[in-house]
């Protein structure tokens, strides 16, 4: 992270906050949602802190080595093929979460959250990573937000069926490719191995004293176990920037702690920019290749007023009139978060707003060119969603109607 951290200050995508700060007055995320440069704050109760780390597009073009224009199709074509190399064991200390400057967001967030904190976690051979949101309890202990089904929630009950608990370790601070990978739905266990592959094929791990590998260069790691504990998790802002409500969730209680000497805190703004990215950014290569298999793909953008998650934009280059429609339920079955879905042409850039609005504008009849899904599951984080779990999807095709593109170009020198 460190490395990268340099490489976005030689850039000039570093704003630097001197002011000291404590983990509880909100400070922190005041500065964070005011900006998408990468935050560098020196003193947050006498630790130093980072937020937006990758708040846009280009900053993870940059940290994965990529072309902006090109990234979608690189990352889908992944072959979770990394090699990771075992670096020994991590020693570790008794844990006091009181030495992390663990932030308070917003005025009626339950308490002090982990957002970045990546959970490894191993259950029969098998390892996971995944970003949980974690609720500060004490010095010791807090409550995870594990997503029902997901796979965390799944290894943690298999452990419980077998009376044991499920052995994991939160690491926090590491390079934003590993943070990437921990996002991404990949093969089962290969998040590490896809990490190395986007850091250029190699990963060094160590492993911690029960058995889970984290990242050797991570700046916070704490070890310990998910057992069958519950307790009151919430309210706490998520992607949409409204406040989810209170569940009865896992406690994580941590037995062992590693640190640098001068280690530095990762903080993502729940809501921000940098959640939006990590959010929606994963699934654009999911839909990149579901879309593939119905029509030719150029690219695709999970839009940051969608909160990242539920709006796409699609660009692709027809073959027949259907195509447009059949990329809308492609992109509907591989992210069955999404609730509108806009296809474009080839010539509007599907990440400017005002190029989208402009083929909506323009290239779309209302009775033949948009549908309506009811009665489909949609996103848990949708308000709209209704008591039945069930939402409406829209799809729009805002492409030109084929054999008449010359009634629908723009005038160009």
């Amino acid at each position: 992270m460190r490395e990268f951290i340099e490489r976005m200050r030689r850039k000039g995508l570093v704003i630097d906050i001197t002011e000291p700060s404590s983990p509880d007055d909100m400070k922190a995320a005041q500065h964070a949602a005011g900006t998408d440069k990468l935050l560098f704050f020196h003193n947050v109760g006498g630790a130093r802190a980072v937020m937006n780390v990758t708040a846009d597009r280009q900053a993870l073009a940059l940290a994965l080595g990529m072309d902006e224009k090109e990234m979608v199709k690189k990352l889908a074509d992944a072959a979770f093929d990394g090699k990771i190399v075992h670096d020994g064991k991590l020693s570790m200390k008794k844990p006091d979460l009181s030495l992390i400057p663990v932030m308070h967001f917003f005025p009626k967030d339950a308490g002090r959250y982990f957002t970045a904190g990546i959970v490894f976690s191993k259950w029969d051979g098998v390892e996971n990573a995944s970003i949980h949101r974690m609720l500060v309890l004490d010095d010791t202990r807090v409550a995870a937000r594990l997503v029902e089904g997901r796979h965390t929630h799944v290894m943690h009950k298999k452990a419980l069926a077998c009376g044991e608990r499920l052995p994991i370790a939160v690491v926090v601070g590491v390079h934003p490719a590993v943070t990437f990978a921990s996002c991404t739905r990949v093969p089962a266990g290969k998040e590490l191995a896809y990490a190395a592959e986007l850091m250029g094929g190699t990963i060094h791990v160590k492993e911690c004293s029960n058995g889970v590998l984290v990242p050797a260069d991570a700046e916070i790691v704490l070890e310990g176990f998910i057992g069958p504990d519950v307790t009151d998790e919430g309210p706490f802002v998520d992607i949409t920037g409204t406040y989810d409500p209170v569940r009865r969730q896992p406690v994580i209680e941590f037995t062992g702690m590693h640190v640098k000497p001068d280690f530095i805190y990762h903080s993502i703004l729940p809501g921000g920019d940098e959640h939006k990215i990590l959010m929606g950014c994963p699934y654009e290569p999911k839909i990149y290749r579901a879309v593939a298999g119905v029509t030719e793909v150029r690219n695709v953008v999970l839009t940051k007023g969608g909160c990242g998650y539920l709006h796409a934009v699609i660009q692709v280059k027809k073959s027949t009139q259907g195509d447009g429609k059949n990329a809308i339920m492609a992109a509907f079955a591989a992210h069955t978060s999404l609730k509108h879905v806009v296809v474009v042409d080839e010539d509007i850039d599907p990440s400017d707003p005002s190029e989208v609005e402009y083929a909506i504008a323009t290239r779309v009849s209302g009775d033949r060119d948009v549908m309506v899904v009811t009665g489909v599951r949609g996103s848990s984080l949708d308000p709209c969603q209704k008591e039945d779990g069930t939402n409406v999807k829209i799809g729009v095709d805002a492409t030109m109607v084929m054999g008449h593109e010359d009634e629908f170009r723009r005038a160009t020198w």
